[in-house]
């Protein structure tokens, strides 16, 4: 590394054979205007290129000494090239700007300056204030103005230009900001921007010149739209997750409840759905609950398995207890209490540390949501495949209800097509975990090769990580895999029965479809903790999507629908009091005591 070097400059380069030894040279007559020899050092941020840039950047790093090459093998997206440059610059004074020169040099002194004198931790040019001159077309000038504005409204930002590509950074200040940036590419700009105004960073943005120079490497339609989810994901951190306490969630949770019971009674009569479920054939209801029951021991064969390769080994009857009593704590508690309940049971009465005991549910989790989509997914195109879905069409054309027969084939051609995306995000996770090549990577890289593809391969990666635990143990694997698919066609079973209780007079194989989607979906509804339980999610799902795909009326399916979650809240609270009484475990305790323990995420 460079002695003495106060100021680093960085030139972000993808594919810029043409134009990156000019670059370099404007670049360094630019700084030794106002710079002394030796204080300055250019790095050539080459990201994975696959034109002649990495041979030219070797090149002027061997032609002068104030000139670094820093190389990528792939593709990193422009913000992590950044960072990976800024990590080898010597500077106290991080710069960068853009390699096409749009902004006017003459510039470059004062951007170095507003941070090399100390005044300024951040430092960035802008073609959107009242003194700047820029020559920005509509095609460019008109989203980037809307861009810019909807930043500054929902970030609550004072900058008026964020993406101009003309910065300087204090090193201490960046190094802080960078443990929490999370964008890679485009949006980096802005989420640097706009976590140095909320840590209290002191921010300087200065009119410049700037003139386009040939076309954006800016996808107006990919990179804009992403930077929007990127804006949104950013909002969401900063102005909504630090206040979603546990309390607020229960709040809005009941709240959401309760208005949407107020709603579903200006298009149901309460008491059609309550005459529904008077109706409904006891008996039927009570083998649902039998079947439902089953369940459970297979649960607790289940965590047995997976506690089993993380190296604690426990008797079958305290586990089951024990996801007893964590499911009786999600039902009882918001924002699924009930696993951190788990953790403790198994903290407090096997001294399992916590770390093992969210690890663990962390597992059981993502065999959950694979089984429901993998089952999902199946059964639907098995029905597609083999042309049975003619009794859903059948059922909604002898219900004489005009539209609705090309509205089912609709949604069943779209449903088949989420159930193939699902089953092969199953496949490509499953493989990868039973592999040591990255199946998830390779697949998402051959829909996309841009960052934020990049960001859900490492979503998709982190579950794959979680199987890998017991994918290393092909009977563990086949184990756990076998009872999650036993568990979840218990759990249809119970709603068949449920739907057959109320005489809604459908074929077997429309039934079981029917059982299988309004399950799944309601089940992932339920994934967004915004209520105890599920309690109201799990049946909107559910009714929406048995209204949707076959004849029967909403207020049946609404009261099928809060008999089936009735009677599996029913099960899981009364194993849940048994397993507390025999555990001696207390709910109430057993959250405040994990209170403080973070649970590992999927974000």
């Amino acid at each position: 590394m460079p002695r003495g070097v106060e100021v680093s400059v960085v030139l972000p380069a993808y594919n810029e054979a043409d134009t990156i030894g000019e670059t370099v040279a404007v670049t360094l007559d630019a700084l030794a205007d106002f710079l002394p020899a030796g204080s300055y050092e250019v790095l050539v941020a080459e990201d994975g290129c696959t034109d002649r840039t990495p041979a030219i950047a070797d090149a002027l790093a061997a032609e002068h000494e104030a000139v670094r090459h820093v190389h990528a093998d792939e593709r990193l997206g422009r913000g992590r090239a950044l960072e990976v440059a800024f990590e080898a610059a010597a500077g106290d004074t991080l710069v960068y700007f853009d390699t096409d020169l749009a902004t006017d040099m003459a510039h470059l002194e004062e951007l170095v300056e507003s941070v090399r004198s100390g005044e300024y931790d951040v430092a960035t040019g802008s073609r959107w204030l009242s003194d700047s001159d820029a020559d920005r077309p509509a095609r460019r000038g008109i989203p980037s103005r809307g861009y810019n504005a909807l930043v500054r409204w929902l970030l609550r930002s004072d900058v008026r230009d964020h993406q101009c590509g003309f910065k300087a950074f204090d090193r201490d200040a960046l190094e802080a900001l960078l443990g929490t940036v999370e964008d890679d590419h485009w949006f980096w700009d802005t989420e640097v921007l706009v976590r140095a105004q909320r840590a209290g960073y002191r921010v300087r943005e200065f009119p410049v010149a700037w003139t386009p120079q040939g076309d954006s490497k800016v996808d107006l339609v990919r990179d804009v739209l992403g930077m929007g989810s990127q804006i949104v994901r950013t909002w969401w951190q900063l102005s909504v997750r630090p206040r979603v306490t546990r309390r607020v969630s229960l709040a809005a949770g009941t709240l959401l409840v309760l208005v949407a019971l107020a709603l579903m009674t200006l298009y149901l009569d309460p008491r059609t759905v309550l005459a529904e479920m008077a109706a409904a054939d006891p008996w039927l209801v009570g083998a649902g609950a039998a079947v439902y029951l089953l369940s459970w021991p297979l649960r607790g064969l289940r965590y047995r398995d997976i506690l089993d390769r993380l190296d604690h080994h426990e008797r079958w009857g305290f586990l089951t207890g024990a996801v007893f009593i964590s499911q009786t704590g999600n039902l009882v508690f918001p924002a699924r209490a009930g696993d951190a309940v788990r953790a403790y049971v198994l903290k407090a009465r096997r001294r399992i540390p916590y770390t093992a005991g969210f690890a663990s549910l962390a597992i059981e989790r993502v065999f959950d949501l694979l089984t429901i989509a993998a089952l999902a997914g199946t059964v639907l195109l098995g029905l597609v495949a083999t042309g049975s879905t003619g009794g859903i069409t059948r059922g909604l054309a002898q219900a004489g209800i005009e539209g609705t027969t090309a509205s089912g084939r609709t949604a069943l051609a779209v449903a088949a097509a989420v159930g193939t995306a699902a089953i092969l995000a199953v496949a490509l996770i499953v493989a990868s975990a039973r592999s040591d090549r990255n199946y998830v990577r390779a697949g998402v890289g051959r829909l996309s090769s841009d960052a934020y593809a990049g960001y859900v391969a490492g979503v998709l990666e982190r579950f794959a990580g979680d199987v890998q635990a017991v994918a290393t143990d092909r009977g563990a694997f086949l184990r756990v895999g076998a009872t999650s698919v036993a568990i979840w066609t218990i759990d249809v079973a119970t709603a068949i029965l449920v739907l057959a209780a109320f005489g809604v007079g459908l074929e077997v194989t429309t039934l079981v479809a029917i059982g299988f989607f309004a399950v799944s979906v309601g089940n992932l509804a339920k994934v967004l903790p915004l209520s105890p339980g599920g309690i109201g999610l799990y049946e909107g799902a559910f009714t929406v999507l048995v209204v949707g795909l076959t004849p029967i009326p909403a207020g049946t399916a609404l009261a099928a629908a809060i008999v089936d979650h009735a009677v599996k809240n029913v099960v899981t609270i009364a194993g849940g009091l048994g397993s507390m009484a025999w555990l001696n475990v207390s709910l109430t305790t057993a959250v405040r005591e994990t209170r403080d323990v973070e649970a590992p995420t999927h974000e």
